[in-house]
């Protein structure tokens, strides 16, 4: 980074809360397409026809799977969206759901409704031509932003999504702390420590050393902090109220001036600093 972004308050990465599949409007539609067939399902067992009776049942059961895989693609491309760097979603949900309702209408209209073939072919293409105009298709292209120094999408991805599953960790166990000194402690590190996540994310080329720092500094703090947390509901003591005092003093002020360092560019000191509180932590029996 230019020394000129020292001046910059780095924006904190927040993991945006994606809304629900239940909370979200898109998709909601293609679960009502099989109550068409509810009718039809209902005569074909009055009348005992078998193969209606397969083609309209499973009918149903084919086009709520694919209003489930639909919803699911939705919000996998929403959580693609939101990121600076990542990869694309592992399954093509959306695309998946788009052939099984091209197929199953298709086959309704073969089947339930004796349309002639290429007619039934025509209401299955036409099926999945309106899914495709309605949803789209599922991203395929891993985002990344230059600079990244040899690092993939996948792997800068999978650091800040590990860091965040740590802070939550640390996050969870505060809650278990009753102590308003140390809880707003605890927070003050981890708000440091998203602020060091949105500045991997604008800037990939400091993965190196950020990885090497969190996994030091965050995993050495969601250690202490659950340690502590357990302890204190086992044994609290004055001594071990003390020392998780003096840690978390130190977690928070190399927080703090490691975070200015990342701005900085300061390679050499950063490594130091690092080792020297891994020693630190050593010592106090964190890590």
């Amino acid at each position: 980074m230019k020394n000129s972004e020292q001046l910059r308050k780095p924006k904190p990465y927040q993991k945006k809360a994606t809304k629900g599949l239940l909370h979200s409007s898109r998709g909601l539609l293609l679960y009502i397409l099989p109550l068409a067939l509810v009718p039809a399902s209902i005569l074909s067992f009055a009348y005992g026809d078998l193969g209606r009776i397969i083609t309209n049942v499973g009918g149903c059961a084919a086009f709520l799977l694919a209003a489930n895989l639909l919803r699911k693609g939705i919000s996998a491309e929403k959580q693609y969206q939101e990121k600076k760097i990542t990869q694309p979603p592992k399954w093509p949900l959306k695309i998946l759901a788009s052939l099984i309702v091209a197929i199953t209408t298709a086959w309704v209209a073969f089947i339930g409704a004796d349309h002639s073939f290429f007619t039934s072919l025509a209401f299955g293409l036409g099926a999945m031509a309106g899914m495709f105009l309605l949803y789209g298709f599922d991203p395929r292209q891993e985002k990344m932003i230059t600079g990244s120094h040899g690092y993939t999408a996948g792997e800068i991805s999978e650091t800040i999504d590990e860091a965040e599953v740590q802070i939550s960790g640390i996050e969870q166990a505060n809650k278990q702390i009753h102590n308003r000194e140390f809880n707003q402690r605890i927070r003050t590190i981890s708000l440091h420590a998203r602020e060091i996540l949105g500045m991997l994310e604008e800037d990939p080329g400091d993965i190196r050393r950020a990885r090497k720092f969190l996994n030091v500094y965050l995993d050495g703090a969601l250690k202490v902090t659950e340690g502590y947390a357990d302890m204190q509901r086992k044994n609290p003591s004055e001594q071990l109220t003390q020392n998780f005092d003096n840690v978390l003093k130190t977690i928070e002020s190399v927080f703090i001036e490691q975070k200015q360092k990342l701005l900085e560019d300061d390679v050499l000191d950063l490594d130091v600093k690092i080792e020297v509180l891994a020693a630190q932590l050593k010592h106090e029996g964190v890590i």
